[in-house]
């Protein structure tokens, strides 16, 4: 099973649908807590729904459990933690939440975990990919930079 990932931020609006038309990705999966924000534009959520399924033919959901919370985005964004404690907490909130059983294998199969971080490195996309492939072992993450 393949699973994509991509951020939206610093890309242009065509840059985006490109590389999610050219993936073969069957569906965006929205991993973002927030995803109503007009700091969003395009990816705003009834927008990248919209031009999901105009533009690439590609399905769209939200799976606000794949997301941290607000009190971790905080502690890490705004009062400047550490990458290493967020990484920790985070992976912990997700054996918590057990995503490797609840989110079902057809929702990520050939899906694309979005969120709005321009690389993988420091965001929590990655770290569910990663997650899960420990977990179901049968995933071949690929990173659309």
């Amino acid at each position: 099973m393949r699973l994509f990932t991509i951020g939206f931020t610093k890309k242009s609006s065509e840059t985006f649908f490109a590389m999610i038309r050219g993936s073969g990705a069957r569906r965006v999966v929205d991993v973002r807590l927030n995803n109503v924000s007009q700091l969003a534009g395009f990816a705003k959520r009834r927008d990248l729904e919209y031009f999901l399924r105009e533009l690439c033919d590609v399905g769209y959901v939200h799976l606000p459990e794949l997301a941290p919370t607000q009190e971790m985005l905080d502690r890490y964004k705004k009062h400047k933690g550490g990458w290493e404690s967020y990484e920790r907490e985070f992976l912990a909130l997700m054996k918590k939440r057990r995503i490797e059983h609840t989110v079902p294998e057809e929702v990520l199969a050939d899906g694309c975990l979005l969120c709005s971080e321009d690389k993988p490195h420091h965001c929590h996309r990655r770290l569910v990919a990663e997650y899960l492939k420990a977990r179901r072992g049968d995933i071949e993450i690929v990173h659309l930079v």
